[in-house]
């Protein structure tokens, strides 16, 4: 276990010192604090301000877990409180399917669905012009791509609260919904943190559906239904074009590097909450 231990700290340092190492040249050039907050891009200029393309990150995985958690939370409620034993063995196959689709499917699925439902009915609405591309249709794709994985994680932790603690509540004079909130969900709290982290670390990450989607343009969006550029898709949509450019592969590195270190921040402050919690109750 802790040679398990060891490899897993040994990957994380070697992955994240490689990117470093490798952002280095454009960090000779430029402080962090202004690659930070510039929103000024042009390589041709030797310009390289992440600025825009974090917020927008930070928006699309924010988007997608507001949409995604209660549906997803409800969802599984229901599966594991109320829906019968056959209903369960044919609903985790397809929930198992809907997560093991590609990307590239949500993807298109995004762009034929989604991109006109928001241009044509759902803009409108709110009397704004949009072309459909934005971070909305990014954070919509994103919540479908991961419910199917909350759900299973969630309906799976809820089935394993033990069913004495519930007779006990409901022998107590309880009502379901109490018996729910204050036994269920409050004994399966670090579950249920511990799904969502996981949730948002594959939002963070996901590359082809989101910039399908999204729409590229780099800019600091002021509305969920303006274009947005996260940094996966910065990443792919240039990784390999433009490398005669000095200093372009440099800024792409750091580029990858501040979505490792974004996961892993979250995912170090994720575990310290879940920590406490546990101490707690």
């Amino acid at each position: 276990m802790l040679a398990i231990t060891l490899l897993s700290i040994l990957l994380l340092f070697f992955m994240g010192g490689g990117l470093f190492n490798n952002s280095l040249p454009l960090l000779k050039l430029h402080s962090l604090k202004d690659l930070l907050s510039s929103s000024n891009w042009n390589p041709f200029k030797n310009e390289f301000g992440f600025f825009p393309f974090i917020y927008s990150t930070l928006l699309v995985t924010l988007l997608s877990i507001v949409l995604a958690f209660p549906v997803s939370l409800l969802t599984a409620l229901l599966i594991s409180e109320k829906a019968s034993s056959h209903f369960k063995k044919i609903i985790s196959p397809i929930l198992d399917i809907l997560a093991g689709i590609p990307s590239v499917i949500y993807g298109v699925w995004g762009v034929l669905i989604i991109v006109p439902w928001i241009s044509k009915y759902l803009a409108p609405k709110f009397s704004i012009s949009s072309s459909g591309y934005s971070l909305l249709a990014s954070g919509i794709v994103l919540a479908v791509m991961i419910i199917p994985i909350l759900i299973s994680l969630f309906t799976q932790i809820f089935t394993n609260v033990p069913e004495d603690l519930k007779e006990a509540s409901t022998s107590l004079g309880a009502t379901q919904w109490q018996t729910i909130k204050n036994v269920v969900i409050k004994k399966s709290l670090s579950g249920i943190i511990a799904s969502v982290v996981l949730g948002i670390s594959k939002s963070f990450g996901e590359t082809i559906a989101v910039v399908m989607v999204c729409g590229n343009s780099i800019q600091i969006p002021h509305s969920i239904f303006e274009s947005g550029y996260p940094l996966p898709a910065l990443i792919a949509n240039n990784y390999g074009e433009m490398m005669s450019i000095p200093n372009y592969e440099s800024a792409l590195m750091f580029a990858a590097f501040l979505l490792f270190f974004m996961i892993l921040f979250f995912n170090l402050i994720s575990r310290i909450i879940l920590h406490r919690l546990q101490t707690k109750f």
